[in-house]
């Protein structure tokens, strides 16, 4: 048997016996994903218990070093982790900003003190983050962002405002981009810092979207005090942090174009919808051949992002610009499969309100789908990517 056979079989009998029953089926609501923090209410025993086995052995973050309260895995290991998690159906969990954003950018350009202060904490879901980027006047062109930090020699004060932040109203602590030189080229005069959500000077508004629910706010800094200590690399070269940070946030939304809603198919989906015909097949034949070209493209889609995360770590470094390709390819596949259910659902498919459609959750997913092709990156700037720095196509 060799090394990774042995790894398979001792993580196979570990879920059997540590994964409850309640915990392998897909989650059919925000409120069913475990976010972790401070103000955190766990939905059941089972959801707590889930958390905290998983913790324990560092596989809420399977690649992080031990040390930071990861697994240690390698990526072999951690994909035989995530292979057998879907074989049983088991979810995540854990699921937040820190895993999939801020752990990966404080990996990278973190000291050692902020390391062991923050992974751990993030590891074991008792910080919940969210994160500072986008402004009223700094959406696509995020380098032009006017909210400032000043040195007030043993802390920065910091006043602006942030919008669209994701889950601010619930988040402990802020990744937040900041402007520390008014003179310099704009990408160069931009830090990256750290702080707590409580800390005097922070309020948050929460915005609501046309689907009636949203996650997001604008987030207001009227001189905010935070530690230097908080502040993540060099100062002024936060940009460096910011991009790289990116690419692991567009790797994330990305993979909403797996293809799977609420664990479902679109073809599973649309055949309990509409049923099937006297041959055993959906009995609606476009929507058929729509579903199937829908899954063929999210299996196409899966495959490409797994090879890009190999060679990634084969290489010892991120996706990189590719990250692009996923975000884009992945919004645009998941926008399609929201339609195609609402196609598949008729009017029913409207009801917006009520038991029998769980508080309209089939709409109200397509509207905030949306939104897909706009946060982390619009489409367009993701496509301007594209050709500029993988197809290196000339300038118009």
């Amino acid at each position: 048997m060799t090394d990774l056979a042995a790894f398979r079989a001792e993580t196979r009998a570990f879920l059997e016996a540590n994964c409850p029953v309640s915990m392998r089926s897909p989650v059919r609501s925000d409120e069913d994903i475990c976010w972790g923090g401070r103000n955190w209410r766990f939905q059941s025993d089972d959801q707590r218990l889930w958390m905290e086995r998983m913790a324990a052995r560092g596989w809420t973050v399977p690649t992080w070093p031990k040390a930071y309260g990861g697994g240690g895995l390698s990526h072999e290991e951690a994909k035989v982790l995530k292979e057998e998690m879907s074989a049983i159906g088991a979810r995540q969990p854990l699921l937040s900003f820190g895993i999939w954003m801020l752990g990966p950018a404080l990996l990278a350009f973190g000291n050692e003190a902020q390391k062991l202060e923050h992974l751990p904490r993030i590891a074991r879901g008792e910080i919940r983050w969210c994160q500072g980027y986008s402004e009223p006047g700094a959406g696509s062109d995020l380098a032009s962002l006017q909210t400032r930090a000043e040195d007030k020699g043993d802390h920065y004060e910091v006043t602006g405002q942030k919008i669209w932040t994701s889950y601010a109203d619930k988040a402990d602590w802020i990744f937040c981009l900041v402007r520390t030189n008014a003179t310099a080229p704009k990408h160069l005069g931009i830090s990256f810092l750290l702080f707590d959500m409580t800390s005097p000077g922070v309020t948050t508004r929460p915005i609501t979207l046309i689907s009636g629910k949203s996650p997001f706010c604008e987030t207001f800094f009227d001189a905010v005090k935070v530690p230097k200590a908080n502040l993540v690399g060099t100062l002024d070269r936060g940009w460096d942090i910011a991009k790289y940070l990116l690419t692991h946030e567009r790797e994330m939304i990305g993979e909403g174009g797996s293809g799977l809603l609420g664990g479902r198919s679109p073809g599973q989906m649309a055949t309990d919808a509409i049923g099937l015909d006297a041959t055993g097949r959906l009995a609606d034949p476009f929507l058929r051949a729509d579903a199937a070209m829908a899954e063929v493209d999210a299996l196409a889609f899966a495959l490409t992002m797994d090879r890009y995360k190999d060679e990634a770590a084969s290489g010892g470094r991120g996706v990189g610009d590719r990250s692009a390709i996923l975000k884009y390819a992945g919004t645009e596949l998941n926008k399609r499969n929201h339609e195609l259910m609402m196609r598949a659902g008729g009017h029913e498919a409207l009801e917006w309100e009520g038991q029998r459609s769980n508080d309209g959750s089939l709409p109200r997913a397509w509207l905030r789908t949306k939104a897909n092709s706009i946060e982390g990156g619009t489409s367009e700037v993701m496509l301007d990517i594209i050709a500029k720095r993988l197809l290196q196509l000339p300038s118009a």
